[in-house]
């Protein structure tokens, strides 16, 4: 099973995954800026436009309760939209920060197997030299 995990952690292009993480990050940024401000703002009294009541429905207080639902229905979706948004950025400078982690841990692996091998050398040029005496 390691074996498996090994080969896959070896396919990985981890050098290109860092080079492009700051693109990628400035993406995504740049993608959740433009939905924050591309918000629909709220239509002003003077440009709605006219559609048809049911008779029952026209009373000024039913319909006054409506847009006071809607609104607040508006409103939470964008202050879920904000607190998606800052999400969005934790998890981006949580990947930036992964990404650095995991490099510089493919890096030590790299010098740790290199002294393994210097290591097992050394230990069979002795072995070899303590059997010639």
């Amino acid at each position: 099973m390691a074996i498996g995990w090994l080969t896959i952690l070896q396919s990985v292009p981890w050098a290109d995954m860092v080079s492009h993480a700051p693109k990628v990050a400035s993406g995504a940024r740049k993608l959740w800026d433009s939905v924050g401000k591309n918000a629909p703002e709220t239509p002003k009294p003077a440009a709605r436009t006219r559609f048809s009541v049911p008779a029952e429905a026209q009373s000024l207080g039913t319909l006054q309760s409506r847009i006071d639902e809607l609104e607040s229905a508006f409103e939470a979706v964008q202050s879920h939209m904000a607190a998606s948004s800052g999400l969005m950025d934790e998890l981006v400078a949580q990947n930036k920060q992964l990404i650095v982690c995991l490099e510089t841990q493919r890096r030590r692996l790299g010098w740790l197997t290199g002294l393994l091998a210097l290591t097992g050398l050394m230990a069979a040029g002795s072995l070899v030299v303590g059997l010639l005496r």
